[in-house]
This record gives C-alpha cells, structure tokens and sequence, in this order.
C-alpha cells in the first residue's frame, strides 16, 4: 500500500487518489495533481559531451574535431585541451577561454571530457 501525502491546506491524513491523476482532501475539499511531487525531483539541465559523459563547469575536455571559427578564418584543431569550462544555457553551452583563440563558446557535442 502506498503512503499518500497530507493534505497540504489542512494537513488531514485522509487524502486519497480520485484515480484521474488528482489527490483530494474529504475534511476541506482541496484537489492538487498527483504529478505535482515529482515534477519538482529536477530543475537543473544536465549537460553531456559527445560520449554521454556529465559536465560539470570547472571540467577539463578535449575537441573531438577540427572547428572553423567564424569571422576570423581560424580552426581550433582536433585534440586541442581546454581548461576550466563554464556551462551556459543556450546553442553554444560552453564558455570557455582557448589558448591562442581568446575566449568563446563551444557546444557539448563537439567535446570529450577529460
């Protein structure tokens, strides 16, 4: 038998499951959705290289293939190590400070943590 939540204006126990997706209090009449407990398990993205690995910012990755920047007609070469990573949300998720290039943006799937 599951253990279902107190009524969260009046705090009965007597709370049960209408079996459409809604919880409802007999004592006060309050209804709340049943889902409403587990949509709050996780908020954050979580961002991935190209081989499935987790990011963290402060990671260390590697380029897995030769990138053309735009406007400056130069190629960040496969192999090229970057430190310290900072995620972003956006296209490009990862800011981040490239030797000989200055900074810019990178996306995960181009990238293999170290």
């Amino acid at each position: 038998m599951t253990t279902l939540p107190p009524c969260s204006q009046c705090q009965s126990s007597l709370t049960y499951d209408d079996g459409g997706g809604l919880y409802i209090c007999p004592e006060c009449g309050y209804e709340w959705p049943v889902q409403a407990e587990a949509v709050g398990e996780s908020d954050e993205r979580i961002y991935r290289d190209a081989a499935g690995n987790v990011l963290q910012d402060g990671d260390s990755v590697t380029v897995i293939k030769d990138l053309k920047l735009k406007g400056s007609g130069g190629v960040v070469k496969m192999g090229t190590k970057v430190k310290n990573i900072r995620l972003v949300d956006g296209d490009h998720d990862i800011d981040c400070k490239i030797d000989g290039f200055g900074a810019m943006s990178l996306k995960s799937g181009f990238v293999k943590k170290i």
